[in-house]
């Protein structure tokens, strides 16, 4: 395992990072997009893009305020606000039990459909973003993008063969106050590492020796070639 820390929220679709929140407060700061963008050394219509593509998860996050003396400017909704609210909180969260945890699993491609690629590692098929010439590969599993479900309960989201579906035995249990930290035996003897709210926590009752399913999703998990090539 790879320890490293970056806290990234879920909201519907999309995963906002802390790159999102620095857009968010600098454009907040600046009451401006494209001073915003300046002074980040981001290009606007990147800024603009990214904007638009969390607003379609979270809502409208900004509002445009035209002419005036002034000549206009931009502002946060209080979805914004929230919004940072809520990842200063589940960074708060992280922070109280561990560092971020990334998991790497051998393995070597068997299936490909562009850079998505079915890739046969120790703990089963994991589907993953893997570059299109590698082969023989590392898949890396972060722990904040694991979800996890009981074996008898059924996934609430349509499953697709872009969700990948590991089953394990939990060998470990921190809990902290807002976020648990879950180790994982795999079928097969890999380990992994899950990062879970305390609500789910007691929901599923986890504890050492329980049985779960370990799910995430291909687009969250990315494979680069292995360094000896085999």
């Amino acid at each position: 395992m790879r320890r490293e820390f970056e806290t990234r929220l879920a909201v519907g679709d999309v995963t906002v990072t802390e790159r999102d929140v620095e857009m968010l407060r600098a454009i907040d700061r600046h009451g401006s997009m494209h001073r915003a963008a300046e002074v980040l050394g981001r290009s606007y219509p990147h800024l603009q893009r990214r904007l638009v593509e969390i607003e379609a998860a979270a809502g409208d996050l900004t509002e445009r305020e035209r002419g005036g003396e002034g000549g206009g400017g931009t502002t946060l909704t209080p979805a914004a606000r929230d919004l940072i609210g809520q990842f200063s909180r589940h960074r708060a969260g992280l922070e109280g039990v561990a560092s971020v945890t990334e998991t790497v699993l051998p393995g070597t491609v068997t299936d490909r459909d562009g850079e998505i690629a079915t890739v046969e590692t120790d703990a089963g098929p994991v589907t993953a973003l893997v570059p299109e010439d590698a082969t023989a590969v590392e898949v890396a599993v972060r722990s904040d993008t694991v979800v996890l479900r009981r074996p008898d309960e059924g996934d609430d989201t349509a499953t697709t063969s872009l969700r990948n579906d590991l089953a394990g035995t939990v060998t470990d249990v921190t809990t902290g106050e807002a976020v648990t930290r879950v180790d994982l035996e795999l079928d097969g003897g890999p380990t992994l590492a899950a990062l879970v709210t305390a609500e789910s926590t007691r929901r599923l009752a986890l504890e050492p020796g329980s049985r779960v399913v370990a799910s995430f999703k291909a687009t969250a998990t990315r494979g680069v070639a292995r360094p000896d090539g085999g």
